[in-house]
């Protein structure tokens, strides 16, 4: 066989076993091509290094010919086959420092990435074309000066951009403690004003979810939409059994352009946060992941119809009689359809208050108003989107609620604090209201001088709005106090104000100049009595003195059996600290890494050692015994610390 041929196989299986060695020793999940390719580079590149040191050691003569004993020019072999695999792994040590070994994506990962990245650049491009359009790109913003019209350009390019932009218009049309009223006015009308899509796609996405045609349900689907969200439109219909219902039918890219979107948003989120001061302190990936996982579940019907059915129930042990939620036909109800109980009445977001006299808008706000409340305060489901639009109201004054995407859920542990919240807040008492919020908001100790402050602030906003007669929602204001201090608001009720504001808005509707906030509080007490009932507290004190009963009655034996070991001399205590098995995992690690980078360095130092001395015998006429030992030690001591100093560099990469 050729000597080529012989030495393009050593090449290999030295190559393989450099890998496998390299591997073993620095324990970590190295990629078997870097570390086979590297192997054959050290082994092609030393091979005639190796042979100029065995000729020098005088183990081979000037033809390669051994000129040594047999087991000798073995220990020689060895010796440079060691070093070779101890260059391999300080190479794949640099590169990994360098270069990082990354795990192998799957190739259909890879390809999906690819095909959403192609998405995401040509939404790019599609939202530039829109607010070009609409006056917002940068060359005609600058071209044409200051815009008279951002509110409608704003409105406009939102609704042609579609689902998730419409939706982003409508959470920021209730914040106009962040935007002013003129931008908050003209976005709250992407609430039910957008595009409606055609009849013709409308009704064969109906029957795509019916997996029938129209006419085998339905008697009659009128072909105007009701009214087109951002998501959805609704169709008015007559089962053929003869209810009166409405189809709201999910538009058919809805799902497919809200995945590209939001995953836009999340990246530029992410970005900003990463990048900018404002992004960190508001959170901005958090709460783009909010948003997305709103809108998600927004897009998915068969949540909104829990949601109803859930608060059907909850409506049906009320004791408001104005309030109705539609039932929902779940035989006919999928992801992307809800067929839904027609509700009498129009939306509040198209009601004239003039047709009202100032007694009834009176009487049915605060109809609207005490069901709400009910809801929040007593029950602990509510409707979260009380938009005008969600809002119906019919002649003989009922009220109806629709659209139940977002309905929020409070524990009774929080409704308990809510209601004294809201009692202090009536009467006017900061140091209840500051006690209360501080059993609310999970925040670490505040110190006295904080808690003064604290309490300071929410008695201006209290004595300001008790005498000023001030147009300001107290609710806001009290989340912008705690916000200056540094407190958040427990997600359930930061939701509770949210509804609350955005239910005044509502309440206008009916009458306008409607005291939302005074009519609240002078509620409040009556539905604190409500959650408090005799038969709640009896219930309570019950379940307290079973469990009270429960821990006497072990006393004795648990006073018993610490008695018992004090007097036998057994009583032991035991640490928690290092008592998990994490804890314990990590000390263990942290003791074999210093002791392996202790053993190697004394392993160094001694090869350092025995390299110097002359004495002792010689296993050529050119190298003594102990230089030779000492290379054998310091090939050893060097791999122990190239492991250590690999598993430092793993350590800091992924930040432990």
């Amino acid at each position: 066989m050729p000597a080529i041929i012989w030495y393009a196989i050593i090449a290999i299986v030295f190559a393989g076993g450099a890998a496998w060695v390299s591997r073993r020793v620095l324990d970590t999940p190295i990629g078997w091509v870097r570390s086979v390719l590297t192997g054959l580079v050290v082994f092609v590149a030393g091979t005639p290094l190796a042979v100029w040191a065995l000729q020098s050691a005088d183990v081979l003569d000037e033809g390669g010919v051994v000129a040594v004993d047999d087991a000798i020019a073995a220990l020689f072999l060895a010796l440079t086959v060691g070093w070779m695999f101890a260059v391999v792994v300080v190479a794949i040590v640099t590169l990994e420092f360098l270069w990082p070994t990354r795990p192998m994506r799957n190739p259909i990962v890879v390809f999906r990435e690819m095909f959403r990245r192609r998405d995401r650049a040509r939404r790019y491009a599609q939202i530039l074309a829109i607010a070009s359009r609409h006056g917002l790109g940068i060359v005609r913003r600058h071209r044409s000066g200051a815009r008279d019209d951002l509110p409608g350009a704003l409105v406009g390019a939102l609704n042609e951009a579609g689902v998730t932009f419409i939706k982003i218009g409508q959470v920021l049309s209730s914040r106009d403690d962040v935007l002013p009223p003129e931008l908050t006015t003209a976005l709250s009308t992407l609430q039910m004003q957008t595009t409606p899509i055609p009849w013709s796609e409308a009704r064969a996405a109906i029957e795509a979810q019916l997996h029938r045609p129209l006419e085998e349900v339905f008697a009659y689907v009128d072909e105007t939409p009701l009214a087109a969200a951002s998501v959805a439109q609704v169709h008015a219909a007559t089962l053929r059994t003869g209810e009166h219902v409405v189809i709201k039918i999910q538009r058919p890219n809805a799902r497919a352009q809200a995945t590209t979107d939001l995953d836009i948003i999340e990246r530029l989120a992410a970005d900003a946060e990463r990048r900018t001061d404002w992004g960190r302190e508001y959170g901005a990936a958090a709460l783009a992941a909010e948003f997305s996982r709103a809108l998600r579940e927004e897009l998915d019907y068969r949540i909104e119809a829990a949601n109803t059915e859930m608060l059907r129930s909850a409506v049906a042990r009320s004791e408001s009689a104005h309030v109705r939620i539609p039932a929902v036909y779940p035989a006919y109800s999928t992801a992307q359809m809800l067929v839904q109980e027609r509700a009498a009445g129009v939306p509040l977001s198209t009601f004239d208050a003039s047709t009202l006299d100032q007694e009834d808008a009176t009487r049915i706000a605060d109809g609207l108003l005490d069901a709400v409340f009910e809801q929040i305060a007593v029950l602990g489901v509510f409707h979260a989107d009380l938009h005008p639009g969600n809002v119906q109201l019919a002649e003989d004054g009922t009220i109806t609620l629709i659209d139940f995407g977002a309905v929020g859920v409070v524990e009774k542990s929080l409704r308990r604090m809510l209601l004294p919240l809201l009692v202090a807040m009536a009467n006017e008492d900061d140091v209840a209201a500051t006690d209360v919020v501080l059993l609310v908001v999970p925040a670490p100790e505040l110190s006295p001088a904080e808690q003064a402050s604290l309490q300071h602030d929410i008695g201006v906003i209290l004595t300001r709005i008790h005498n000023a007669r001030v147009d300001e929602n107290i609710f806001r204001a009290l989340i912008d106090v705690l916000r200056r201090h540094r407190l958040a608001l427990p997600p359930s009720l930061l939701l509770v104000f949210r509804t609350l504001a955005s239910l005044e808005g509502s309440l206008r509707r009916i009458q306008p100049g409607y005291d939302m906030v005074g009519r609240a509080l002078e509620r409040a007490p009556h539905f604190a009595r409500r959650l408090v009932s005799p038969e709640s507290l009896v219930m309570l004190a019950q379940t307290e003195a079973a469990i009270v009963g429960e821990q006497l009655r072990r006393a004795p034996r648990r006073i018993e059996a610490l008695a018992r070991q004090l007097e036998g001399g057994t009583f032991s205590m035991r640490m928690h600290a290092f008592e998990d098995s994490g804890e314990r995992s990590w000390i263990e690690v942290l003791v074999g890494r210093l002791t392996t980078t202790l053993v190697g360095i004394a392993l160094v130092i001694a090869a350092v050692v025995l390299g110097v001395s002359v004495e002792g015998p010689e296993l050529t006429p050119d190298v003594p015994f102990y230089p030779f030992l000492g290379s054998l030690v310091g090939l050893g001591g060097l791999l122990l610390l190239l492991r250590s100093l690999r598993e430092a560099f793993a350590r800091r990469q992924s930040g432990r």
